[in-house]
């Protein structure tokens, strides 16, 4: 059996566009249970809680999702305390694509980024970002939930 795999590019966003047009909203909380290139997490995306296991990072990686059960997820929760974010997730479709922009809260406040799947790796090195896509950061670590988590907002070098 073979480990799913996700194909993923992500952008930072200075802001989102108004006239983007906003196919759902969904709060987003979720905390790591083990960090690294192994990593563990729960996330509570609207009601559904889930468990997703990542290994690898940049453009491809595998990841698994499982439901949860609430209790479960309840009982797990105080284990991820100080490696926690809060983001508010919203789904657009731009030129074709379905694109998924978190707008951060809490300490990460103002930090805005797009989230792209692709289905292989020929669609997303085609893959054509709109202006508003600022600066890729599929390759810059600093800007993974996991470092976002832990670390807080990278410092930005002049």
């Amino acid at each position: 059996m073979t480990v799913p795999s996700e194909i993923e590019r992500k952008f930072l966003v200075d802001e989102v566009p108004e006239d983007l047009d906003i196919g759902s909203r969904e709060e987003i909380a979720q905390g790591y249970l083990a960090t690294g290139d192994h990593q563990v997490r729960l996330r509570r995306q609207g009601d559904r809680p889930l468990l997703t296991a990542k290994r690898g990072r940049g453009l491809v990686r595998d990841e698994v999702e499982v439901p949860l059960e609430e209790e479960s997820f309840e009982r797990l929760w105080p284990l991820t305390e100080g490696r926690r974010l809060k983001k508010e997730r919203l789904t657009a479709t731009v030129d074709g694509q379905t694109v998924a922009v978190d707008v951060y809260r809490g300490p990460l406040a103002g930090l805005i980024v797009a989230e792209v799947e692709f289905e292989d790796l020929d669609a997303a090195r085609a893959f054509s970002p709109p202006q508003w896509f600022v600066r890729e950061l599929t390759d810059d670590a600093s800007y993974s939930n996991q470092r976002l988590a832990l670390e807080g907002l990278p410092v930005e070098e002049e």
